[in-house]
């Protein structure tokens, strides 16, 4: 066991407006299961690339380990390669039989590594590098969000995998993957950084304690500031009042005072003007323990949503439905058969290919009043029935991001987003004002997916068609979202992996 050892490190980007890191000092041993948790954009994947000395800083990080990084950068030129033919790439000095046994643990054939690397799907890709990385021996490893586009099975194959394993730091958004295979947290909050003993949820729930703990604190203070603000404002109009007697009396009003009352006018001013400096000392130490109390408390804001009312109860419904690709006989999937009430929260579950994002192709096309264009530009072909209501308007969330480019502002005027309004969803969202000024194409993926999500909330509905809505999306805007939904109640169509927020949400699941 070593350990890394963090000290005094600062970090900006070079043209940026604040610092990712300020003046941070921590450690962590290397034999821990550690969660790294933290808001998008605090820098969570920026630490990572730290550790593996791809920026200069200021401050010191001193360790005795190699670091390894997951996911591995496959170029292009590789996808028709056979994984097996690269590994040494990936990691130098990797022994092909390690490999073999790790992906033994992870329940995937070794014939994966014959096959050219563009054919495997998302949850053979992850495997394949997670069995390569953990291949070595004496390495720290660097795990940076490995089930995101992974479907239910291949999430819980992982996360069993990753539970038997120590010695790595995990970012991941997903409570369940973080409850199963983490024992310590390193978490960036809002203002300073903490390492602790346990799970996410356990980290949670003395969470809410503490936060809990400091709005009491606050409130206290606060109550404590205005008696005093008041006590002394009281007393200062007094002493200044009472100041203000020292000279000239009428003697026909005040016919027992004379010359020598100044003198016990003046002692019992500075009394009570001593008074007045004492209570303004005490004010400023109540203002000095209230400052940073609420530093780190969460206080994430309540979102609002629009849905329309359609005066059709059904609003779509699937009757012995097949999906297939232009090019193929064989149908992706076939005979399914659902419905989507009003009010309904349907999930679409089942493995990676299964045909989930083609389904909600279908669904927009179908919605569109222009199938036959909508079916071909998405490249399929259908058998069965898919109805949908007259009429509805259908608000959509991509599962891609890349094509946010630009300015926000660009962005809201081609969407007919009121800009003001946007920005402020993407303030209750977390997200900070000065990423306002930058390119969408320099956000994280998360702060990405927070610009799609508050597109899709300043959007009135019928019907909410959100396609993977959380991947990269940070832990707190996952409850604000849940919390929303359960709140206005909107009629979604949706296809999310995290099992918290299914079982939370869904009102229907179909299998497919």
């Amino acid at each position: 066991m070593s350990q890394i050892d963090v000290n005094n490190l600062t970090f900006y980007y070079e043209g940026s407006f604040d610092n990712i890191f300020e003046n941070v000092s921590f450690s962590v041993d290397t034999d821990w299961k550690l969660g790294l948790i933290g808001r998008n954009g605090k820098g969570k994947t920026t630490f990572l690339n730290l550790l593996l000395g791809k920026y200069e800083y200021n401050g010191n990080i001193r360790a005795s380990t190699h670091f390894d990084y997951f996911p591995y950068l496959i170029p292009e030129s590789h996808m028709q390669k056979k994984a097996a033919d690269f590994l040494e790439e990936l990691k130098p000095g990797c022994e092909f039989w390690r490999v073999l046994c790790e992906l033994n643990d992870l329940e995937l054939d070794a014939e994966v590594l014959c096959r050219p690397f563009g054919t495997l799907s998302h949850g053979e890709r992850t495997k394949v590098m997670l069995a390569v990385l953990f291949s070595g021996e004496n390495d720290f490893l660097l795990i940076d969000e490995p089930t995101n586009h992974l479907d239910q099975a291949s999430r819980e194959t992982v996360k069993a995998y990753l539970g038997s394993k120590k010695g790595f730091i995990l970012v991941s958004h997903d409570r369940d993957l973080l409850d199963a295979c983490i024992d310590h947290v390193l978490v960036l909050n809002r203002q300073t950084i903490e390492v602790q003993s346990g799970n996410f949820s356990s980290w949670w729930e003395n969470k809410e304690r503490k936060d809990a703990f400091a709005r009491m604190e606050n409130e206290k203070h606060l109550k404590e500031i205005g008696k005093l603000k008041k006590a002394a404002s009281r007393a200062k109009n007094w002493a200044d009042n009472n100041e203000k007697t020292k000279i000239g009396f009428d003697p026909r009003k005040e016919p027992d005072r004379n010359i020598a009352t100044r003198a016990y006018i003046g002692a019992k001013t500075k009394k009570m003007q001593s008074r007045v400096k004492q209570m303004e000392h005490r004010l400023e130490r109540e203002i000095r323990e209230k400052e940073g109390l609420l530093n780190d408390v969460e206080q994430t804001v309540e979102l609002r949503l629009t849905p329309l009312s359609h005066h059709k109860e059904r609003l779509l419904t699937a009757e012995g439905y097949g999906l297939g690709y232009d090019g193929r006989t064989e149908p992706v999937f076939q005979d399914l058969t659902f419905s989507v009430e009003r009010g309904e929260r349907v999930f679409l579950s089942g493995k990676n290919g299964c045909g989930k994002t083609s389904l909600l192709k279908a669904v927009l096309a179908a919605v569109s009043g222009e199938r036959e264009q909508g079916m071909k530009a998405a490249g399929l072909w259908e058998r069965g029935t898919l109805r949908t209501a007259s009429g509805i308007i259908v608000s959509y969330v991509n599962q891609d991001t890349s094509f946010l480019k630009g300015a926000i502002r660009e962005y809201c005027r081609v969407c007919g987003l009121d800009e003001s309004l946007f920005c402020a969803v993407l303030r209750q969202l977390g997200m900070e004002r000065v990423q306002f000024v930058k390119p969408m194409e320099d956000y994280s993926e998360g702060q990405k997916k927070k610009v799609l999500i508050a597109a899709s909330l300043l959007t009135p509905a019928h019907l909410y068609i959100w396609d993977e809505p959380l991947n990269y999306m940070d832990l707190f805007s996952r409850m604000q979202i849940e919390e929303l939904l359960l709140a206005f109640r909107p009629t979604l169509l949706a296809v999310e992996h995290d099992v918290r927020f299914q079982e939370k949400v869904a009102t229907k699941i179909v299998h497919m």
